[in-house]
């Protein structure tokens, strides 16, 4: 099997149920953006903590069910579908992380170690994608549970990106105003 079809060089692509639609058509959008923080978290990790790395491992397998959920417009109840279930094993997470920080006192400025600023620069790609989501969801039939696990998922990795750069010994910055 050859990796090229050539079936996209006229700026369309398939859809889960074989539907041809534009590159750019907002469920594209919403989808591909959600491959690309995936490809982020896969900058990050191995993260050097078997806790986070265990997470971010998850995380990744889940957003493989966020894409098949958002190319699929008309799924059947056995194809692959965001539950409400994912978006609480997030919140159980973040939970167990952020009992290990102080407290957030201010506005932080994202970066820190490597992984830290890793963490922080896919969380703002997954808040992207949650945009991209919601502009589908306002045009077009969309899981909810989707845009409730992006939501949350920005969260865990802000949560991350914090207990990263704690655990690496990177002070958090404020902005200045």
């Amino acid at each position: 099997m050859t990796i090229y079809t050539g079936r996209g060089d006229a700026g369309e692509t398939d859809l889960r149920d074989m539907t041809r639609v534009s590159k750019t058509a907002p469920r594209i959008e919403a989808y591909g953006t959600v491959d690309e923080a995936n490809a982020l978290i896969g900058t990050a990790y191995p993260t050097g903590y078997d806790d986070l790395d265990d997470v971010l491992e998850r995380v990744q397998n889940h957003l493989h069910i966020v894409q098949a959920d958002l190319a699929n417009p008309d799924p059947d109840p056995e194809d692959p579908r965001v539950r409400p279930a994912h978006a609480e094993e997030l919140e159980e997470r973040i939970d167990e992380f952020d009992a290990e920080l102080e407290p957030l006192r201010s506005f932080i400025l994202p970066g820190g170690s490597e992984t830290g600023a890793a963490l922080h620069h896919t969380r703002a790609v997954v808040r992207r994608a949650e945009r991209r989501t919601v502009a589908l969801a306002r045009a077009e039939e969309t899981n909810e549970a989707v845009i409730t696990y992006l939501n949350r998922l920005s969260d865990l990795l802000f949560t991350l990106g914090r207990v990263a750069n704690a655990r690496d010994g990177v002070p958090e910055q404020s902005p200045s105003y």
